[in-house]
């Protein structure tokens, strides 16, 4: 009996030594990220102890995306999710940060809103439009669709808002906007309210929203192992939205007070990419549109210098 008691108390102890080894061993990482159904699948990593089996201890907080270079300069976090053209916003101001995957392309996600007298992007001249401020996707993406109609932000009233506070503002007819750019799940909410508004152009019509994720480059110097394991668990968790979808849509619609249906059909909107597909990306696409929009960013004021393009991203991770 002392025997086994022993045995059983050396198992124990056993147990609980390797359950404090695989604690300390867990790298601490403090994520940055909005609502937007594209970055649902960090949720999901979280939240279905993906980031844990592989070896992190991931915070996710909810920072506008406005904000969200000022928690990574304050070492708040270390990382965040954001459009392509963003980091050049933030590296061009200081914030130094290094992309290492791509999370998501949009395929009709983020749209431009108008009122029903407003019959092309072109009779915006003089009107008033919410977007977020600006160095934001918004407000990058109304400077696309302008610019892709012979207009410029500066033929335009530009009246600051969230992107849920402008599909509000214009499902609720105030704030005296002509037009309002968002994206999902906030113009699903758009959809289901044609007598608010139409949606008169999106990411299908102006494919250029495209999401990636990074850290800066201290953390990814400090922990190379813990940066391939975001970049693992980001993959991990596509696979199990393919495989366990009805489960999946459920735990990420719940993130943003969604049911899984509701979530489901918003993402229909966009592609999450996987492995294959970030390879491809980064091969030459993420350096051609970043080209791109750093030209249209220093046209329009947003920074006063195109940062080194070169350093933007680091593939190393994807492999």
């Amino acid at each position: 009996m002392m025997k086994k008691t022993l045995i059983a108390l050396a198992a124990t102890t056993l147990s609980l030594a390797l359950s404090l080894s695989a604690s300390a061993q867990e790298t601490k990482v403090g994520i940055g990220i909005s609502g937007w159904t594209g970055f649902a699948p960090l949720t999901l990593a979280r939240e279905a102890g993906i980031f844990k089996k592989n070896g992190l201890d991931v915070t996710i907080k909810k920072i506008p995306q406005k904000d969200r270079h000022l928690a990574i300069a304050s070492g708040d976090i270390q990382c965040a999710a954001t459009t392509v053209e963003t980091w050049i916003v933030w590296n061009a101001n200081g914030v130094a940060t290094t992309q290492i995957f791509q999370l998501d392309k949009s395929y009709g996600a983020d749209g431009m809103v108008v009122k029903p007298n407003i019959a092309s992007i072109k009779d915006l001249k003089g009107k008033k439009v919410a977007a977020d401020a600006p160095g934001t996707a918004t407000y990058f993406t109304l400077a696309w669709m302008l610019k892709k109609n012979g207009l410029s932000i500066k033929d335009v009233e530009v009246v600051n808002l969230s992107p849920q506070a402008s599909a509000n503002a214009m499902i609720a007819g105030t704030g005296g906007i002509d037009a309002g750019m968002t994206y999902e799940p906030f113009l699903s909410a758009v959809r289901a309210k044609p007598e608010a508004g139409k949606i008169i152009a999106t990411t299908l019509d102006y494919p250029m929203v495209m999401d990636t994720f990074g850290c800066t480059p201290r953390f990814l110097a400090d922990n190379p192992k813990a940066a391939k394991a975001l970049a693992d668990s980001y993959f991990e968790a596509l696979e199990m939205i393919k495989k366990d979808p009805k489960k999946s849509f459920e735990i990420m619609g719940a993130d943003v007070k969604q049911t899984g249906e509701a979530f489901e059909k918003s993402q229909a909107f966009l592609r999450w990419q996987d492995r294959a597909a970030n390879q491809k990306f980064f091969a030459g696409e993420h350096a051609a549109f970043s080209k791109e929009a750093a030209e249209l960013l220093l046209e329009v004021g947003i920074i006063k210098a195109i940062p080194d393009l070169s350093k933007l991203a680091d593939t190393r991770f994807i492999k």
